[in-house]
């Protein structure tokens, strides 16, 4: 993690530029209920938080356990735009993401993996990259 310029990660008016890939698994409760790989969000309106929990939680041990990479499910599992590029979000500042998701971002360190972390969006693990 790259940051400028900034005492204290906690304040309002720092920026930390952050480097992280995720998988997110979207839900009923997910503000939008509709992903590149679900259009109309059939499936996902039918998956409850704790399902997409469920998801994540094989993914992630299917990650620990070698038998595939975290970018090879994020291809194909994951709800997000990122999927294309293995769930690479790109380099992003606190400001520009959901507080659940930076909290748990700053806790990792690079190349851990988070346990699942809720936000508007849906359900997420999250990589530090850097």
């Amino acid at each position: 993690m790259k940051i400028h310029n900034t005492p204290s990660l906690n304040s309002h008016n720092d920026y930390a530029y952050i480097l992280a890939q995720h998988i997110l698994v979207k839900h009923e409760e997910s503000r939008r209920c509709s992903s590149w790989k679900d259009e109309e969000g059939k499936s996902i309106r039918t998956r409850t938080k704790q399902q997409a929990a469920q998801m994540l939680q094989d993914f992630k041990k299917q990650i620990e356990s070698g038998s595939k990479s975290f970018e090879e499910i994020a291809r194909v599992e994951s709800d997000c735009g990122s999927a294309a590029q293995g769930g690479d979000i790109g380099v992003f500042t606190q400001e520009e993401i959901q507080p659940p998701f930076f909290s748990a971002f700053i806790q990792l360190k690079p190349g851990d993996m988070s346990d699942v972390v809720f936000t508007d969006s849906g359900a997420h693990i999250i990589k530090r990259l850097e």
